[in-house]
């Protein structure tokens, strides 16, 4: 026994339309009309070059390997001393976050903010640096395991 599938086809496609609605196949051919064609303007060869240009600047590929050049060259902006005490961690909207080994090396830093910040604008002004922030390294947390009670946590421990 043979079916008919052209009239099913038919049918499927009447009460689709009776609906206001398109098959795919229709879809199919309507999206092909409109589709380019060989030798229309805006299809002409582009060289490679140009598309990697582009592909730089759509995915700011130039900013973020500014930004790693940045934090590679941190010793040479910070100096020896400074760079081995502290390395920046995170550049966003123009802050530019520092870790440093201790609250001393923050505050050590945070006094010769001035003078990095000059110098990083003058190597760097594309990144558009506005502020500096030290931090000092994070208190230790005593909040471990999924039974930790809510609270201020450990206070007679160090007495």
């Amino acid at each position: 026994m043979k079916l008919n599938f052209e009239i099913a086809d038919r049918f499927y496609e009447q009460m689709l339309a009776s609906l206001g609605k398109k098959s795919r196949d229709q879809r199919r051919r309507e999206k092909s009309e409109g589709a380019s064609k060989p030798f229309e303007t805006g299809r002409d060869p582009i060289k490679a070059a140009d598309s990697i240009d582009n592909l730089l600047t759509d995915f700011d590929w130039l900013g973020k390997v500014q930004k790693e050049s940045l934090f590679l060259e941190w010793e040479k902006l910070v100096g020896k001393e400074s760079a081995a005490a502290s390395k920046p961690v995170d550049l966003n909207a123009g802050v530019l976050t520092v870790q440093c080994r201790s609250t001393a090396w923050a505050t050590q830093l945070r006094l010769l903010s001035e003078q990095i910040l000059s110098r990083i604008r003058e190597q760097y002004p594309e990144q558009n640096i506005e502020f500096l922030k030290f931090v000092g390294p994070a208190a230790p947390n005593w909040k471990k395991g999924p039974r930790s009670v809510p609270g201020r946590g450990p206070r007679d421990t160090y007495g």
